[in-house]
């Protein structure tokens, strides 16, 4: 995601917060050479399923916590969007 200019810091450290409290294999990394307040949140998982499964249950059961730490998150980026990809073994 694109994250508003003096935002990226702050939105890198609520994603990262997320990461922690959701678990699994997670990293968020910060624009280095690319496009400026670029974030980008990676999760690893096993299949679709998975992260089709993980994706309803954070809908579901997302902790009163996890929503305060999250609130207002949407007013930091401009633009973002999902890619999935298969890791080559």
């Amino acid at each position: 995601m694109i994250a508003k200019p003096g935002s990226a810091g702050k939105l890198a450290k609520m994603m990262k917060e997320m990461s922690e409290m959701w678990g699994g294999k997670t990293k968020v990394m910060l624009d280095f050479v690319t496009d400026f307040n670029k974030i980008v949140f990676e999760h690893e998982v096993e299949s679709l399923a998975d992260f089709e499964k993980e994706m309803d249950e954070w809908k579901k059961n997302a902790s009163p916590e996890m929503k305060e730490k999250m609130k207002g998150y949407t007013d930091l980026y401009q633009s973002g969007k999902r890619e999935i990809y298969r890791v080559v073994e």
